[in-house]
């Protein structure tokens, strides 16, 4: 998933706002028009789109409309546009937040950190390049989705919320199989090592998932 989409026509303007945001250490992608924009949400989600009203072909309005139609990613209009009522047309079609352009760096900057520590903060945990996000119950390794059963998930969760404690596994198992699970103990240990095929640089040599001989597993 990324972090922010911008839909910006002018070049300068998307280069100079995504280079701002990368240095920021945010995930990041430009449309240049609203079919490029709805193409690349599609294929890869976003957080955050920052939308320009005035594009060629599909015009920002039908963007935020489309977006709201199957998803709640924040939209923070940024537009030329400064009529009350282009304002309101925006926040009636689900965008988030208005600013006008031209707008300082340092505000919108400051807008964004605030969207994400408030909206995304409590939905991920993140360790190094492993990232999970909570709401869509997701991983990702350094930024690709990997694939995950729900159990692995929940797993990994688990052990990332403890991290650097040392987890029985008994408790692991009891935790997320239940105590009245038809499962054996066998299973954990086959679900660790799946996980470690998805997440390890080196599976049989684990960083991250380790393993306390006679007692349980410890994420690093």
């Amino acid at each position: 998933m990324l972090d922010i989409i911008i839909v910006e026509d002018n070049h300068e303007i998307g280069e100079l706002l995504s280079d701002f945001l990368r240095k920021e250490n945010y995930i990041v992608s430009v449309a240049k028009d609203g079919e490029a924009a709805l193409e690349l949400f599609e294929r890869y989600g976003a957080k955050l789109i920052i939308l320009d009203l005035m594009l060629p072909g599909m015009d920002g309005f039908a963007v935020c409309s489309k977006i709201r139609e199957t998803s709640n990613a924040h939209i923070l209009i940024v537009s030329a546009k400064t009529e009350k009522n282009d304002k309101l047309k925006g926040l009636n079609l689900g965008a988030d937040d208005y600013i006008e352009k031209p707008y300082d760096m340092d505000i919108l900057l400051a807008k964004i950190h605030g969207i994400f520590k408030r909206k995304y903060a409590q939905e991920e945990l993140i360790s190094g390049t492993i990232r999970l996000n909570t709401a869509t119950q997701t991983i990702y390794v350094a930024d690709q989705k990997v694939d995950s059963t729900a159990k692995e998930f929940e797993l990994l969760k688990l052990l990332m919320e403890n991290k650097g404690v040392t987890l029985k596994k008994e408790y692991l198992f009891r935790t997320i199989w239940g105590s009245d699970s038809e499962s054996e103990m066998q299973t954990l240990t086959v679900h660790i090592k799946w996980l470690r095929q998805k997440i390890e640089k080196d599976p049989k040599h684990p960083e991250r998932i380790i393993t306390e001989w006679g007692t349980g597993y410890r994420f690093e």
